[in-house]
């Protein structure tokens, strides 16, 4: 358990991390603690935006949020150069709810569960940091990879947190696909490299995204269950074409066969190829990141 940093403390740590830091207007004071507790903290969260027209309009955007959802929408934007702009601190809407078997995982620094529940708010535990891209496939450059190592590194530094402090938005609440195209156990494994001293810079694999392969259409049957079927239907559900009443979950269902069908439909196809069954074609339109 850790009390959140100072806005002072936590600007130093972010410069001495290395990256280029740009405040925007009164983000010390600008927050939601209105409406709950800040701290205590636990840990990192990584998100990406989502579709932009600017990555200028984006920054403005997380600062001030909207009307159903008020900024700030986290406490730092990475833009595509590397650039952290901080936008506010203290209480952010950027978590929301999440699944508290992952909190407890974070807090002990332990392997995640999957993220099958929203019952416990991430919004006092973390901070948050939204990443421009699109979620649709958009590649991540090294600049970008590299500052988001770096403050997720210098954050644990301060709070004598391992890298298993830092995790995505996907890991911790259902149905949400961001940040899309990075493997967190990679992710990790470089924050842990800069933790040991070790080289910053990602191999160039590293910020390149990473997709499931098509496992057969077999694969998908009544009792199946794994980790991909989870990922799947999260990146159903960012497609619009999510069916779910609850989850996605790592178990076949018909809300799963469903979902893919209207992925299916939305691809344009028609008749027999839109039985919700995944076949290659698709399934490499969809994108599905590996878990």
């Amino acid at each position: 358990m850790a009390q959140p940093l100072s806005a002072d403390q936590f600007l130093a740590i972010l410069k001495k991390s290395g990256v280029r830091v740009v405040e925007h207007g009164s983000w010390r004071t600008h927050n939601r603690n209105h409406k709950g507790a800040w701290g205590p903290i636990h840990g990192v969260m990584i998100h990406h935006t989502g579709p932009y027209s600017t990555e200028a309009s984006m920054v403005e955007l997380c600062r001030t949020g909207y009307t159903s959802l008020p900024g700030p929408l986290c406490h730092g934007v990475i833009d595509r150069s590397g650039t952290v702009h901080l936008v506010g601190y203290g209480r952010a809407n950027h978590a929301g709810a999440g699944d508290g078997d992952v909190l407890k995982a974070v807090i002990a620094e332990k392997d995640l569960p999957l993220d099958n529940e929203a019952d416990a708010d991430g919004n006092p535990h973390f901070y948050g940091f939204e990443c421009i891209n699109t979620g649709g496939g958009q590649e991540w450059p090294e600049a970008q990879l590299v500052a988001m190592h770096k403050i997720s590194a210098a954050l644990c530094r301060a709070h004598s947190w391992s890298a298993r402090s830092v995790i995505a938005h996907k890991e911790w609440q259902p149905g949400k696909p961001d940040p899309a195209g990075i493997a967190m156990d990679g992710f990790r494994t470089a924050v842990a490299r800069l933790l040991d001293g070790k080289p910053t810079s990602p191999k160039p694999t590293e910020h390149k995204p990473e997709y499931a392969p098509f496992p057969g259409a077999d694969y998908f049957r009544t009792g199946r269950r794994s980790a991909l079927i989870t990922a799947m239907g999260k990146r159903l559900v960012a497609e619009g074409c999510g069916k779910y009443s609850k989850g996605p979950g790592p178990r076949w269902t018909e809300a799963d066969r469903r979902s893919y069908a209207a992925w299916q439909h939305k691809l344009g196809y028609s008749g027999s190829d839109t039985d919700g069954t995944p076949g290659p074609t698709s399934w490499a339109k969809l994108r599905v990141p590996k878990s």
